[in-house]
């Protein structure tokens, strides 16, 4: 099987292993993610005026969110365990249409990238939204997950702009 050379989690014969970065140059990583969870405009306030009876739902939110990147490793199956050197989750109430956009910025100074975290971090923040807001309101949508931005490494700058 010919694997093209781009995707490196996979060896000559399609295996997957994971990478060697011993050899990287230790660089500036960063890498920012968004994603979005929309809902019933009465779940939308229920949040923001914070009346959910399980606590502070973008509090507890940010900080699964924060969580989620420390422990990325142990989810995605051949990521590396990072030293992250900061990590920012916004969690941006919008209200056209009602929802809850989740925006992680995380730093790490290493041999390979954080967008998994970054991106891992989206994922449990909305989550974490879902679960305290699932009794009223099983309905909502966890959507555009996506990176949009990383900086550092072999290939440098990437913006989502860029690519569109």
């Amino acid at each position: 099987m010919s694997v093209p050379e781009n995707l490196n989690h996979f060896n000559a014969q399609g295996e997957a292993h994971m990478v060697d970065v011993g050899a990287k140059a230790v660089s500036t990583r960063i890498a920012i993610a968004e994603g979005e969870i929309n809902m019933a405009e009465s779940t939308f306030h229920h949040i923001t005026e914070g009346q959910i009876h399980k606590g502070d739902v973008l509090g507890i939110a940010r900080i699964a969110a924060i969580q989620a990147t420390k422990r990325t490793w142990e989810l995605i199956p051949l990521a590396h365990p990072l030293f992250l050197t900061a990590v920012q989750v916004d969690l941006i109430p919008e209200t056209d249409p009602t929802r809850i956009v989740c925006r992680a910025e995380v730093h790490c100074a290493g041999q390979t990238g954080v967008e998994m975290e970054a991106l891992t971090a989206v994922s449990v923040g909305l989550l974490t939204i879902y679960d305290m807001c699932k009794a009223i309101d099983r309905g909502m949508v966890i959507s555009d997950i996506r990176l949009l931005k990383k900086e550092g490494g072999k290939t440098g700058l990437w913006t989502r702009e860029a690519r569109s």
